[in-house]
């Protein structure tokens, strides 16, 4: 794999994201919506800090990770849902729609590093958001104690969560030339693998313990945001990414050959 084949299509792509308005509405959407679930969670610590107050034992077990952080960013991780489908619904279907793609699937470049490349620019504009959301850990550390490793498990918990999304909307555009249906399959897509953890709830314990391995947020997602760090959890995501990767691949190369 050539990496300066991959850097000038990372390139191109960042042009391509940037030179519309999509990405900078995505990124004030995501900005907006930050601000306003932490300034909801905000004003209810600090109803529920003056009436805890008046129990004694109460108040040592209410702490920021639990009534701000985690309810924060498990509603951003929704958000996720519907806005990288948005950003990824381009990188195929807009290639078919305008003709160009015969232009890419005949020229030297090998697929791997069209697929690395358009994914890692993808990435590159979904953490363009997440440093958006930097100022929530500095105004939390500026008033309290907050706990600085749950937030760097949060971000990362955060950044494999996008980047596994991204993969999906990235195999649902290679599959379409349609980009609001390529938007819409990655909704569904991603949504099933949310819902999948609502069912583990009530399924019998063997079950309940494959689904709730499989589902993107429930229990992964769930133990970042707690602070805890398993090996089991990075490899899910990782394993993910690479597997919605390789389906894209697959797609791209089938289309090559026909």
């Amino acid at each position: 794999m050539n990496s300066g084949r991959t850097r000038a299509i990372v390139r191109r792509e960042l042009v391509s994201y940037f030179a519309s308005p999509i990405a900078y509405i995505i990124l004030a959407i995501f900005a907006l919506m930050t601000g306003y679930f932490f300034y909801v969670r905000i004003q209810l610590y600090n109803f529920l800090s003056l009436q805890f107050m008046k129990y004694q034992g109460y108040i040592d077990k209410f702490n920021i990770g639990d009534f701000i952080i985690k309810p924060l960013y498990a509603n951003l991780a929704v958000i996720l849902l519907l806005l990288l489908p948005i950003i990824t619904m381009k990188s195929y279907a807009e290639e078919k729609r305008n003709g160009t793609k015969e232009l890419i699937m005949t020229s030297p470049v090998r697929l791997s590093e069209i697929v690395l490349g358009k994914f890692i620019s993808a990435c590159l504009v979904f953490m363009t958001m997440l440093v958006l959301t930097l100022s929530v850990p500095v105004l939390l550390g500026s008033y309290t104690s907050a706990d600085t490793g749950v937030m760097i498990t949060t971000y990362t918990g955060m950044f494999l969560l996008g980047a596994s999304m991204i993969s999906v909307g990235m195999f649902a555009s290679s599959i379409t030339e349609n980009q609001i249906v390529a938007a819409v399959i990655a909704f569904g897509i991603l949504l099933l693998f949310w819902a999948i953890g609502w069912v583990s709830h009530g399924a019998n314990p063997a079950l309940s313990s494959f689904l709730g391995y499989i589902s993107l947020i429930d229990l992964h997602f769930q133990n970042l945001l707690k602070g805890i760090v398993d090996t089991r959890d990075i490899v899910y995501y990782l394993s993910f990414i690479f597997f919605f990767l390789f389906l894209t691949h697959r797609v791209l190369e089938s289309e090559r050959w026909r």
